[in-house]
């Protein structure tokens, strides 16, 4: 990548580190989440496809990582919106708020396979619709926490006709949306508190794009762009050869290139996808590309 562009559009964030957990359920989940936890990640992020057969369900999972773990944080990586009533999640984030100390995030996806989606009985809807879906299920999801009584919504795909909302969650829970259309990406500036992209398709050469349609719907909205973190799903392996390109090679070329995209790409946040043995690459990431990364990046920073 390089360090083309340094500084350009460094957030000065403090800068987190996640773990992007696989719900399949033949696997040690709930050890690997403690794991994480004992190893200083800062969050948890799980995808939410109800409809996978492998998968468990992700709120059940977040629950019970949020009762094993002591400080880790835990987030939908992101919360599958058809199949999930705005007004129930935004109880479901509350309460798991409540009861883990404050320690959950919202990620929220408009939806995607939507043959699967309509399988489970949810509703298909067009990319127009999906994206309108999302804008008015944030509002029922902010009325919800606000606690107050008698709320009324008139959506064209959600209502709140009298609803008593509360309890409000234990701190203030970020919005992060998983975003890549145009509308989509206005939908963040405007509205969230964070956008959720993917390496596998927000490529490095991407990001400057998307971040000007994310900071240029925030000022239109009167927000402040600095206001909405930019949280990287990276997918990739720690091994201990040469490099094998972007994302995969040792420790030392990835504390370059996540030192590269939170100084020179603007990114905040990066949920560690690994590929390969899932212990190895947790434990790989934590202990040698994090220290190292954190290192790099308060020094550029300093400099």
């Amino acid at each position: 990548m390089g360090n083309v562009a340094s500084g350009m559009n460094d957030s000065g964030r403090p800068v987190e580190f996640g773990y992007f957990l696989v719900p399949n359920a033949a696997d040690p989940l709930l050890d690997t989440a403690r794991t994480a936890d004992r190893l200083g990640l800062d969050l948890i992020g799980v995808q939410d496809h109800p409809y996978q057969r492998r998968h468990i369900d992700t709120w059940t999972l977040l629950s019970m990582i949020a009762a094993t773990t002591e400080r880790i944080r835990v987030f939908p990586d992101v919360a599958n919106l058809p199949l999930r009533s705005p007004a129930v999640l935004a109880k479901s984030a509350a309460t798991l708020d409540l009861l883990s100390g404050g320690r959950v995030e919202l990620g929220l996806g408009a939806g995607a396979f939507w043959d699967a989606i309509e399988a489970y009985g949810g509703p298909r809807r067009a990319p127009g619709e999906a994206v309108s879906a999302l804008e008015e299920a944030i509002a029922v999801i902010r009325l919800i926490w606000s606690g107050e009584r008698n709320l009324k919504f008139d959506g064209d795909h959600y209502r709140l006709a009298g609803a008593q909302g509360g309890p409000e969650p234990a701190h203030p829970i970020g919005i992060w949306l998983g975003a890549v259309g145009p509308r989509m990406l206005k939908v963040t500036g405007a509205l969230a508190d964070g956008w959720v992209p993917s390496s596998s398709w927000a490529t490095p050469d991407r990001l400057p794009v998307f971040h000007a349609a994310i900071d240029e719907a925030a000022e239109a909205a009167g927000r402040s762009p600095a206001d909405i973190r930019r949280i990287y799903n990276v997918n990739g392996t720690v091994t201990d050869g040469a490099s094998e390109g972007f994302l995969h090679g040792p420790a030392d070329q990835w504390a370059d290139e996540l030192t590269d995209l939170a100084v020179g790409y603007g990114m905040d946040t990066f949920v560690f996808w690994g590929e390969g043995d899932p212990d190895v690459q947790l434990r790989r990431f934590a202990e040698e590309v994090v220290p190292l990364t954190r290192e790099r990046i308060a020094a550029e920073r300093a400099s």
